[in-house]
């Protein structure tokens, strides 16, 4: 870590020297203006004019790349905040699996279309503002839409429903679209801290944490896409228990549902009296689950095998969102509250 003397100008002006490297890096000369951020962390960040201009062109040279890593590539550059990204062959036109790999990658990320196409090159554009979302809006969108899959997947399951199964298969993708731009935010909030505020953030400091939310939820919503696939793969599309037992298991996905939504709840106001709520309800949420399996009567192998499936994909969402609540705790105690003082 570089150090520097602080000077005095005038009166009351203090000034300090910028490092030649990093003026010279990002063209910083005699007479330019840059950016000045405060945090109340006792941060002062200083960015060049060019932190505040649009995103840089991406170029993907596909000539020797097959469709399946254009298409991770494209998503890549989305992640990284690129504004506009083409995909170019450099030796001839694109073939018809790099063109389908395009059109495939647009449809799964959100605000993103083709804005102009070359038999050489096709060229994508994002429309997504960073100020048209909040990471808390986005982080609970994704909680609610994992919730509704996991509802209606469990609706299915109880009422041998299959296309209620399809309904909750077919917002998997919704669910995946909020989570890569959850990533797109967060990346490019971290790269250019103007934007933390932009997306309603004081400062960067909780863009790890909720980096770790953003994926938990995604795979809480893997976890209900799990119990959909069981119930379009399972003869008559229901588990082979009684009333009972399936009451208890709808009883146990409330619970599910309940911490899911306090963890991410805690961590958007930073609260950590919330957190110990989901404490105490995932130790709730582990008991009723052996319950469950204890009262369990004899029955054949596949058909215990089917309802342990269920039960394990409800435990691994109450497991994702314990780590969230880990996380919300983290978050709230960095922050002066009746539990806490910092000096």
């Amino acid at each position: 870590m570089e150090t520097r003397k602080v000077q005095r100008l005038g009166p009351s002006t203090l000034a300090m020297t910028l490092p030649a490297e990093w003026a010279s890096e990002h063209d910083v000369e005699k007479g330019d203006e840059v950016s000045i951020r405060m945090s109340g962390k006792g941060t002062l960040t200083v960015m060049p004019e060019s932190a505040n201009s649009e995103e840089t062109e991406a170029i993907i040279h596909a000539d020797n790349l097959d469709a399946d890593a254009v298409e991770r590539a494209i998503v890549a550059q989305y992640v990284l905040g690129r504004r506009v990204i083409r995909i170019e062959n450099a030796n001839g036109a694109l073939n018809s699996e790099h063109i389908n790999a395009v059109y495939k990658a647009e449809t799964q990320l959100m605000g993103l279309g083709v804005i102009e196409e070359t038999p050489e090159s096709i060229s994508i554009r994002c429309s997504v503002d960073p100020e048209d979302f909040t990471l808390d809006n986005l982080l609970e969108r994704l909680e609610r839409t994992g919730r509704t899959m996991r509802g209606e997947a469990i609706k299915a399951l109880a009422h041998g429903n299959p296309d209620l199964a399809q309904r909750a298969l077919n917002r998997e993708r919704q669910a995946n679209k909020i989570f890569v731009l959850l990533l797109r935010l967060i990346f490019t909030a971290y790269q250019n801290p103007n934007l933390a505020r932009a997306v309603d953030l004081d400062s960067g400091f909780p863009l790890i944490g909720y980096r770790s939310i953003a994926k938990n939820l995604e795979l809480t919503a893997d976890n209900a896409e799990d119990i959909a696939d069981i119930v379009m793969e399972t003869e008559g599309h229901t588990l082979n228990v009684d009333n009972a037992t399936m009451r208890e298991i709808r009883e146990l996905t409330e619970q599910v549902d309940e911490i899911t939504s306090i963890a991410v709840e805690a961590a958007v106001s930073r609260d950590y009296d919330r957190t110990i709520e989901a404490r105490q309800l995932f130790h709730e949420i582990s008991d009723h689950e052996r319950e469950i399996l204890n009262g369990l009567p004899e029955m054949e192998n596949q058909d215990l095998l089917q309802v342990r499936e269920v039960l394990v994909s409800l435990q691994q969402t109450a497991q994702y969102a314990m780590r969230n609540a880990e996380i919300a705790a983290n978050l709230a105690l960095n922050e002066e509250s009746e539990h806490m003082s910092i000096n």
